[in-house]
């Protein structure tokens, strides 16, 4: 396992595996890793000769500067996590960069893709994926890998992303990858470890409604099961849903009735604890 900072670094390093023809995956993060990553990068170490694992904070994809400054930060933890997933073949290069070095220049590039990125996080959170765009495309730029991998818990986020591999013509394979959770059902997240042991365990109530909801859903209209689930959650102190949208897989536009997509996807976010602390997830009602 190779640790690189810089980008010139990160090419150098690249350019001799591909001059041999192998293939080279990128696992995107924001360190604090946990076993969600674990299994993006396990997959991209089956499926290319070499991974590239970014740990980066982006600034421009935070819009609450608070949020930014006590987003967890651990490489060592992240590079031993890594180390942990090697096998004998395994090529794997590590990019953390600072800030400086991904934007030597602030980023004056807009990305609009409508409407995945104003609804939902879009309309909450102005500016993010714009900002997701931005260091996204960098870092397609400066890997130029064959496939990037991302994790479904950031569902929205796939979608826009898929929109701008699209416009933007990145010859890359897109590589979403289930939602990994703990064995009580919570969906793994870096911004679990910002939980007190008794905000975690009301945090619970939030996969358990979803998943509850997919047999409620049965007997119920759609209008019934989205506000069924707010009110389930919100009844728990603690807890307070900011959005929970039933939306088309695709489009990500909200739907009215059951029958109106095929591909039928329900996407929370949840305010935990007295600090409030963000919480993203999705469930899937038909796929």
């Amino acid at each position: 396992m190779k640790v690189v900072h810089t980008v010139n670094d990160l090419k150098q390093t690249l350019q001799a595996y591909r001059n041999e023809g192998k293939t080279i995956g990128l696992v995107p993060t924001m360190g604090a890793l946990h076993r969600g990553h674990a299994s993006l990068v396990s997959r991209s170490l089956r499926e290319n000769d070499v991974t590239t694992v970014s740990i980066f904070v982006n600034p421009t994809q935070f819009n609450d500067k608070n949020d930014l400054a006590k987003y967890p930060r651990t490489l060592d933890q992240d590079c031993q996590l890594l180390q942990s997933l090697l096998t004998d073949d395994s090529q794997l290069v590590v990019f953390a960069p600072s800030v400086d070095e991904v934007y030597p220049e602030p980023d004056t590039r807009t990305f609009s893709y409508p409407p995945t990125d104003e609804v939902m996080e879009g309309g909450f959170r102005p500016g993010h994926f714009n900002g997701v765009c931005q260091v996204v495309s960098k870092l397609f730029m400066f890997v130029e890998p064959d496939r990037a991998y991302f994790g479904e818990k950031d569902f929205q986020q796939i979608a826009v992303i898929r929109r701008m591999v699209e416009d933007q013509k990145f010859p890359l394979q897109l590589c979403p990858c289930p939602i990994v959770r703990e064995d009580d059902g919570l969906a793994l997240s870096s911004r679990n470890t910002l939980l007190s042991d008794a905000e975690r365990k009301i945090a619970l109530n939030i996969s358990k409604n979803l998943f509850a909801s997919l047999d409620y859903a049965k007997q119920h209209t759609l209008a019934e099961t989205r506000q069924w689930v707010i009110d389930q959650i919100n009844a728990v102190e603690g807890l307070e849903v900011q959005y929970y949208e039933i939306v088309d897989g695709n489009s990500l536009l909200s739907l009215n009735d059951w029958n109106d997509s095929n591909y039928i996807v329900g996407c929370i976010t949840v305010f935990c604890g007295a600090i409030p602390v963000r919480l993203i997830d999705n469930i899937k009602y038909k796929e």
